[in-house]
């Protein structure tokens, strides 16, 4: 990763491809953008790049390309490759927020890049540098007339998902970079993973286990998705177990993780299986104070190139 060209490193370092190597190396802060704030924890950048007294690190915002030489990180960000809109296609479009998918094979050195930075701020995740088998969904934030930051769209968050899971996970990984948490950004990711999910045709989940913060998310956002299924169906008073779960596109494991924690399972009379009541459902949703509004809507998928109304 020499900067002796005046590049920015092109590609990651290849020490780091097995889960069982620790990252050892950190850096203090990051800069992604225009936005200054601290790492987690470390990552595998390379040794000349990372380590203790290194005080900050600059990212490029559209490539993620990284370098600790401000000079080095502003001349390239006036030549990058994907300046203001990142590689791939988008799929997903309500302001001020768009989704794009990024074929890690396609665009191998942005989705290790991206990998590397990610890092940073994930503790149970290893890095692998082998990112063919993956696609990465990046969440953009567009300039609105009232906002005071950027103005051009910028990187919040992504999740990961393979392209071939036999266990039917519908996310490997999901991060929503710390200066954005907390704003139920996390909550669009999770609904673009499961329309994949309903759009392929089958039922998926996050791969586990889930980490115990992620599961406390996971937990409210399957709540509102199942709550939401059962007060939408007007010509039943209950659904089945089975059933609900399939027209969430959840496993069913994740379905009887949320009715449990929400209290409203029962054994239904007239099948003797297990069962949700709409009465029940409504009774919490008035209780729990959860949003039961979609986090994604189905109309602002994009096809051929354009948004449906949004």
């Amino acid at each position: 990763m020499p900067h002796s060209s005046g590049n920015l490193p092109e590609k990651p370092t290849p020490r780091a491809t097995s889960s069982a190597v620790a990252p050892l190396r950190s850096v203090q802060s990051v800069v992604l953008g225009e936005t200054l704030f601290k790492a987690w924890y470390p990552s595998f950048y390379p040794e000349e790049l990372a380590g203790p007294e290194t005080e900050r690190l600059y990212i490029c915002q559209w490539c993620f390309k990284y370098a600790k030489d401000v000079g080095l990180y502003l001349a390239h960000t006036k030549h990058c490759d994907v300046a203001s809109h990142p590689p791939g296609e988008k799929i997903y479009a309500k302001a001020p927020f768009s989704v794009h998918e990024v074929d890690g094979e396609q665009h191998k050195i942005f989705a290790q890049n991206l990998s590397l930075f990610a890092k940073l701020f994930l503790d149970n995740k290893s890095v692998f540098f082998d990112v063919l088998g993956f696609n990465y969904y990046l969440l953009m934030r567009h300039p609105t007339p009232a906002s005071s930051g950027p103005a051009f769209p910028y990187p919040v968050g992504f999740f990961s998902k393979e392209k071939m899971s036999w266990d039917n996970n519908n996310l490997a990984c999901i991060l929503v970079f710390p200066p954005w948490q907390r704003q139920g950004l996390g909550k669009i990711l999770m609904g673009v993973s499961y329309e994949l999910s309903k759009r392929e045709g089958r039922v998926g989940g996050p791969e586990k286990p889930l980490s115990e913060l992620g599961r406390k998310s996971y937990l409210r956002f399957w709540q509102a998705r199942v709550a939401r299924e059962v007060l939408r169906t007007r010509s039943k008073s209950s659904l089945e177990l089975a059933e609900l779960a399939g027209r969430c596109a959840m496993v069913v494991e994740d379905a009887v993780a949320a009715l449990k924690e929400m209290g409203v399972c029962e054994v239904m009379s007239k099948t003797d299986r297990v069962g949700v009541s709409k009465v029940r459902v409504r009774e919490w949703a008035a209780k729990s104070g959860l949003d039961l509004s979609e986090p994604v809507e189905e109309k602002c998928f994009v096809a051929q190139g354009v948004a449906w109304g949004c």
